[in-house]
């Protein structure tokens, strides 16, 4: 049976992916994106069944008028994949504040808006999932990601508390983690030695396999899962050790010009 899914950024890199891939499983998609005329393009682009509407996913009017306006066209979503993100990348006493402030409103509060608009319509119709696409920065910290990194901790620790309170109940919760992902938002960054860059279908290969088959965390690729659980069994300076053979220093390994555009497009930085 087609799900109604919802996605957030869903107008480009791992959004799009993830909305493209469930749309050829035969699911019905929004793409929600703050560029409504992008998300329009997205979702013709997807083919009949999908819609693309415009979405601030820091403003709950904006939110609220999003899955209203899915329950009308397509019916009530079945899954929202929070997808939307930003980040600035360079020496952490060098982040202009509004842009480390732009970073948690959209990183964690769009995450927490969407569940808390989302989730008692799922409760109320005893069905629902809600996949938070995270990232590795949540279990590690590259240097010179502080408060990217900052804000996707959060999102893993608040989707584990919200996880907790629907103990029992229907509705699933899911963290999605990556690694560096080849899209806009980490152009000039480096996935490190361990792994190679992702493509953002390898994120939405994962997304569909937890749809099919819940849980809670899911690490893309699998190999930084199991090297973060082994940092946390090592004593400190091995772990320190372990965790600067795998983990990316964005200061030393990064490009920041390659990175200008992005943040400025994104953020209003980088001049």
């Amino acid at each position: 049976m087609a799900r109604v899914v919802a996605v957030t950024g869903g107008a480009r890199g791992i959004g799009f992916a993830i909305a493209a891939r469930l749309a050829r499983a035969g699911d019905r998609v929004a793409v929600g994106d703050l560029d409504a005329e992008r998300a329009e393009l997205a979702a013709e682009d997807l083919g009949p069944g999908a819609v693309g509407l415009g979405l601030d996913v820091t403003d709950r009017a904006s939110y609220t008028a999003f899955l209203d306006a899915i329950d009308e066209r397509l019916g009530p979503v079945d899954v929202l994949v929070a997808n939307a993100g930003v980040m600035w990348v360079g020496p952490f006493a060098d982040e202009p504040d509004d842009v480390a402030r732009r970073q948690v409103d959209v990183n964690l509060h769009g995450v927490a808006l969407g569940l808390k608009l989302a989730v008692p319509r799922m409760l109320a119709r005893r069905t629902g999932h809600v996949v938070a696409i995270a990232s590795a920065a949540s279990k590690v910290t590259p240097p010179g990601e502080a408060m990217y990194a900052a804000s996707k901790h959060a999102v893993l620790g608040y989707c584990s508390a919200v996880r907790e309170e629907l103990r029992g109940t229907p509705v699933q919760v899911t963290v999605v983690m990556p690694g560096v992902v080849e899209t806009a938002l980490a152009a000039g960054t480096s996935s490190g030695r361990a792994t190679r860059p992702l493509r953002p279908e390898d994120v939405a290969k994962a997304v569909e396999g937890v749809l099919a088959k819940p849980r809670f965390e899911v690490h893309v690729p699998p190999l930084i899962g199991a090297l973060t659980r082994l940092r946390a069994l090592l004593p400190r300076g091995a772990a320190d050790v372990l965790h600067r053979s795998f983990v990316p220093d964005q200061l030393a390994q990064g490009d920041p010009a390659a990175r200008r555009a992005y943040e400025q497009s994104a953020l209003g930085s980088g001049d």
